[in-house]
């Protein structure tokens, strides 16, 4: 297992030669803000070259867990982030991505932000990058820094180079929550 740092990549394809499925799995800490939970959401972005979503289908969410091309499957909403592991999973068929997106952004966004919650009190947010052929963790990335003020935050990114996948750890917060995210994409 590699731990990455903020800009940095991995080529997946060399790390297990034979992948061709993987989990992504999203975490964070739970805190409590007056006796609530944060409700954080994960999401992908398939984007085309022109760094958009080519169509409604393939922006993959808690309203639309599975991608229209299927290669993606979203396993469901964690509204609390507590306990031990990944607080939600998405499932993505690397063969089956359609030729019409180039890269996949992976995003954590905090849907009730009018309640306290932004990342500075979400604690470690991080990602990890399975071969779900085995189970094994590939790579894995853990925020240090901290966001206040900042509900949306682009994590990492899966993306094609030639015939390899890739993986950049990208650590990018922004305020706006989701809305914003699909402003920027869609």
């Amino acid at each position: 297992m590699i731990n990455l740092e903020k800009k940095k990549t991995i080529n997946l394809t060399k790390s297990a030669p034979s992948l061709s499925k993987v989990r992504v799995g999203l975490s964070w800490d739970d805190v409590q803000i007056n006796g609530k939970s944060p409700d954080c959401d994960a999401s992908v972005f398939m984007l085309g070259e022109n760094g958009k979503v080519p169509a409604d289908g393939y922006f993959v969410f808690f309203n639309n867990l599975i991608s229209e091309d299927n290669s993606i499957t979203h396993n469901g909403d964690n509204r609390t982030g507590a306990g031990d592991g990944d607080d939600e999973t998405i499932d993505i068929n690397l063969s089956q991505v359609s030729p019409l997106c180039v890269q996949m952004i992976v995003t954590i966004t905090i849907h009730n932000m009018d309640e306290g919650f932004n990342f500075d009190t979400v604690s470690k947010p991080s990602v990890r990058i399975y071969n779900s052929a085995n189970n094994s963790i590939i790579c894995q990335y853990e925020l240090s820094e901290s966001f206040s003020g900042c509900d949306s935050l682009i994590i990492g990114r899966l993306y094609r180079k030639g015939t390899d996948w890739e993986f950049e750890a990208m650590g990018q917060a922004f305020a706006g929550g989701l809305e914003a995210t699909v402003n920027l994409y869609c």
